[in-house]
């Protein structure tokens, strides 16, 4: 009996210690690595990571240079591209999405951020704030804009601001000697008639939807509801208001009409290159493109007030977000704050994915662009000072509100109808396609 008790004894503790020995050595992890922990990839050991972005050849080329050193620098996380051009990339992003196989980072847009977010294919990056993604050098102004609910789902790579971009000896020539930095809509008004009677075109109009949705801000509302399903504002005077102003412009021939407008093939043809007008409403991205086909010196002006900090704000030239299927979420975080921290990387980078959100790589870039792109740094940088947030992204039918909105503004410089009707137009459409 004695013996039999040994030997059941003698059986258990080898069970025992098989079961110990097997807790030591299990890495806690799906990948099967050996357990070795890295700062760089959330301590999950070797890990591999996938990453999907859209662009064009030189994208391609400096990104694939930024995960080089990225690997160099974390060798113990591999990271597999892949990449396409914009169509193409949606296109295979949507299977990847309803299989629950997205890459663990996405390259994403603004346009499809919510869509994305509300299916709860992303993963909310506020856990990641502070610990694997420093945020200590970037304005609030730009983290919100990936905000979708209570969360934020995708990470700014850079960000781009609304201005005026002009040409200052011509505008010296209309008698005015800069953009004041708190102009009114009636300056832009006075500035813009001594521009006729010098025998030349202000500006080029204001794209509609854009613009609108600014002169909105800058009365306490927006385009659209926050939650997408209306129109942001309830009265149709603000609608009526700012496009009797563009249409007055157009009258004066301050701004050339739609006619004119439509001969132009490219920005070669553009008043202010031929220098026969001083300047254009547009994103602070597209200045540096105005200032080399124009080939001379170039400014960037605020927007026009009052209301101005209202209005303004950073919008997100694209995001980078983590799959809510990545099994390595922290490993991810950690290349994303790579991609806007790294100062090695951003020399790769060069703002080419926009204005690089880290005060501290703004500045450290300032030597390595060109003169124009260190102006819109500039820009931005003064624009994060003077913005508020960016608020929700535009809702999924937001492409068939801006085709209606250009419509209806042609319409009204063409005296085909009067801004008080295009208001009611406006509103009934457009609340039909949201939803209401």
């Amino acid at each position: 009996m004695r013996k039999s008790l040994i030997l059941l004894f003698g059986i258990m503790m080898v069970f025992w210690l098989a079961a110990c020995s097997s807790d030591n050595t299990s890495t806690g992890n799906d990948n099967g690595s050996d357990g070795n922990k890295d700062n760089a990839n959330g301590g999950e050991g070797e890990v591999t990571l996938r990453i999907a972005w859209w662009g064009d050849q030189t994208r391609h080329d400096y990104t694939n240079e930024v995960i080089k050193l990225f690997e160099e620098k974390n060798p113990n996380v591999k990271v597999e591209a892949e990449y396409a051009s914009w169509d193409d990339y949606w296109q295979k992003l949507a299977p990847q999405a309803a299989a629950n196989e997205l890459p663990d980072i996405i390259q994403m847009d603004l346009s499809y951020i919510s869509q994305y977010a509300k299916n709860n294919q992303l993963a909310d990056l506020n856990p990641f704030f502070g610990e694997q993604i420093d945020t200590s050098n970037i304005a609030d102004t730009i983290i919100s804009g990936g905000e979708v609910g209570d969360g934020v789902y995708g990470f700014n790579l850079g960000v781009n601001a609304l201005g005026f971009n002009y040409d200052p000896e011509m505008l010296k020539e209309i008698g005015v000697d800069a953009i004041p930095e708190d102009w009114t809509w009636d300056d832009y008004k006075e500035i813009s008639a001594k521009a006729k009677d010098a025998g030349i075109y202000f500006d080029t109009g204001m794209k509609a939807d854009v613009f609108f949705n600014y002169y909105l801000r800058t009365q306490g509302k927006r385009l659209y509801a926050e939650d997408g399903s209306g129109l942001g504002y309830d009265d149709d005077q603000l609608f009526t208001d700012f496009f009797t102003m563009a249409k007055e412009q157009v009258d004066n021939g301050v701004t050339p009409t739609p006619d004119f407008l439509a001969q132009l093939t490219g920005i070669e043809d553009d008043p202010v290159v031929k220098q026969e007008g001083v300047g254009v409403w547009q994103w602070s991205n597209q200045f540096v493109g105005l200032q080399q086909v124009a080939d001379r010196p170039m400014e960037i002006g605020p927007m026009p007030g009052p209301g101005a900090k209202e209005g303004l704000f950073l919008k997100p030239s694209m995001f980078f977000s983590v799959s809510e299927n990545s099994k390595h979420k922290e490993a991810a975080a950690e290349f994303i704050n790579f991609f806007i921290n790294d100062e090695e990387a951003n020399k790769l980078i060069l703002g080419e994915r926009g204005v690089p959100v880290s005060s501290e790589i703004k500045e450290a870039l300032k030597s390595e662009v060109s003169e124009a792109q260190a102006q819109v740094f500039d820009y931005v940088e003064w624009a994060e000072e003077n913005s508020t947030p960016m608020g929700a992204p535009d809702p999924a039918a937001a492409g068939q509100i801006i085709e209606l909105l250009d419509s209806l503004s042609e319409q009204m410089n063409y005296g085909q109808i009067s801004p008080k009707d295009a208001a009611k137009n406006f509103r009934q459409q457009a609340e039909s396609i949201l939803g209401n």
